[in-house]
């Protein structure tokens, strides 16, 4: 049949427990009386306090005036004591200090302080506190409320939080952004209709060009070097402009001053004006062979071409040790007497180039070889940090204990010149290159080639002498438009680079691959 539940019953019951925490209204209603007296009838010596938990019920002690009768334990504290008493069964009326509850305050004045649950010191609602949650009101410990200053720093660390998510995101918008505008540039341009016109505007020349046409120059070919000497603004705009002429003009073998930044039709008419062509002049520019200067200092100067490869037949004449002048004819601007001979053009062109040695402070013992990887890095790098770090892989891929490269160079540059690919028109190195067995393969054989691959200028020169600090193995040229380079350390690194390269290649196929 349903029974009554005991006390005991509810020992667990959290609500319970906290409800019998709270003051009792009816006590803090009863208005308290000067001179009232407890009472003494025989009703309050029949009293007793029942403790759930406790054992029987035992006689209530008489409350003494300056000693107010304690409440009784709640639930939890009865817990509590059983535990520290070691068990249900060690259960006693003392109660520990630390579990004991303060004197009541008085109830009935203005400047009464907020009744506080003894075991829990949770103010109640009283004490102002609205925002306590459920868990707070059954921890054991009173919850530290803020001080203003740490509001504010709390305050300030959020908004620092705020600011750096916000800058994040921007950042990583921007880097989209510019990602998808490097590799898009042109598709956008063409769909927005925001095309770059491909010739410069009439009235923005200004400035020197030298500009250097050789025998058997094309259309296409002195297009290309007018943009290259800063002429034009596109490499086809040139040769865009000739093909809209009635007649094809001639051209005539020599150099010829110009101005940066013109139009088309303005530096046609710059080429077919005999003033603008600088007589017994040759312009070298880096890079070139020995096969490629002669011609151009032949057209330039007018002394045949015969006369002057008979000229570089003996190195020693001009105080060069070595089977060749490869590397020594220095590129420059050349202007000469009209009759000058073969002989003193080409002493000059040597005698430059010992000029740029001593001003680098290369010793004289170590001229050939310093040209040697100065003609390297001419070939190789683009951009004038580039010949610094492109010098720099050259010197730790010549280190003996470097068991990564065991001491090649690998460059394509040196394969292709003694294979006699140097002027196909390609980046690229063929098979047969690659394996052909003749002193300037750097996949063959380890260590330099036996001499320059071609003529250095002053900054190639520099670098050889001065690389820049890194740990760079290998680098590739992932863009021959922008000559944008990838250095990298380690052989997939360098894989990855050249897949990336493969790809710009893929979608340019008539860049020159």
């Amino acid at each position: 049949m349903p029974h009554e539940n005991t006390p005991d019953e509810h020992a667990d019951d959290e609500f319970a427990d906290l409800f019998r925490k709270l003051p009792d209204p009816q006590a803090r209603a009863a208005p308290s009386e000067a001179g009232a007296q407890p009472d003494s009838g025989a009703g309050a010596e029949e009293r007793t306090t029942a403790a759930p938990g406790r054992g029987p019920a035992s006689p209530a002690p008489e409350p003494h005036a300056s000693h107010p009768a304690e409440p009784p334990l709640s639930r939890r504290e009865r817990r509590e004591l059983q535990q520290r008493a070691g068990g249900p069964g060690a259960a006693s009326d003392e109660r520990p200090e630390s579990i004991t509850r303060p004197p009541a305050s008085p109830t009935n004045g203005p400047a009464s302080a907020a009744p506080v649950a003894a075991s829990t010191g949770i103010p109640t609602a009283a004490s102002g506190r609205a925002g306590a949650t459920l868990d707070d009101l059954f921890s054991d410990e009173t919850p530290a409320l803020p001080t203003p200053t740490e509001k504010r720093r709390n305050r300030r660390v959020g908004g620092w939080i705020a600011l750096g998510v916000v800058v994040v995101l921007l950042g990583g918008i921007a880097g989209a952004g510019a990602w998808v505008w490097g590799s898009y540039e042109d598709q956008i341009r063409s769909v927005m209709g925001w095309e770059e016109p491909a010739d410069y505007e009439p009235g923005m020349a200004e400035g020197e060009a030298l500009v250097t046409i050789v025998e058997g120059d094309t259309g296409p070919t002195i297009s290309e070097t007018l943009h290259s000497a800063g002429v034009t603004r596109t490499s086809g705009a040139f040769y865009e402009h000739l093909l809209e002429l009635d007649t094809v003009p001639t051209f005539y073998p020599g150099v010829y001053r110009l101005q940066e930044q013109m139009t088309s039709a303005d530096a046609l008419a710059a080429l077919e004006d005999p003033e603008n062509k600088l007589e017994n002049s040759a312009l070298i520019r880096e890079g070139l062979t020995v096969e490629q200067t002669l011609p151009l200092v032949a057209d330039g100067v007018g002394i045949p071409i015969e006369d002057l490869e008979a000229a570089i037949s003996d190195p020693s004449d001009y105080g060069v040790e070595a089977d060749s002048l490869e590397g020594w004819l220095f590129p420059a601007m050349y202007t000469f007497d009209p009759e000058v001979t073969a002989e003193q053009v080409i002493q000059r062109m040597v005698d430059r180039t010992i000029e740029s040695l001593e001003a680098a402070g290369v010793p004289a013992e170590d001229r050939q070889e310093i040209l040697t990887i100065a003609s390297i890095i001419q070939r190789e790098a683009r951009f004038e940090d580039d010949f610094y770090r492109v010098s720099r892989v050259i010197q730790n891929r010549l280190e003996p204990d470097n068991v990564e490269t065991n001491g090649l160079l690998q460059m394509d540059s040196t394969a292709q010149y003694g294979y006699g690919e140097m002027h196909d028109g390609t980046v690229s190195s063929t098979a047969e290159a690659l394996e052909d067995d003749n002193p300037w393969n750097t996949y063959v054989h380890p260590g330099l080639p036996v001499g320059p691959i071609a003529n250095p200028g002053d900054l190639a020169i520099d670098a050889a002498m001065n690389p820049v600090d890194g740990p760079w193995l290998y680098f590739v040229t992932v863009n021959l438009d922008t000559g944008e380079t990838v250095f990298t350390e380690t052989n997939a690194e360098h894989q990855r680079a050249v897949e990336q390269w493969q790809q710009w290649c893929a979608d340019n196929p008539d860049s020159g691959c």
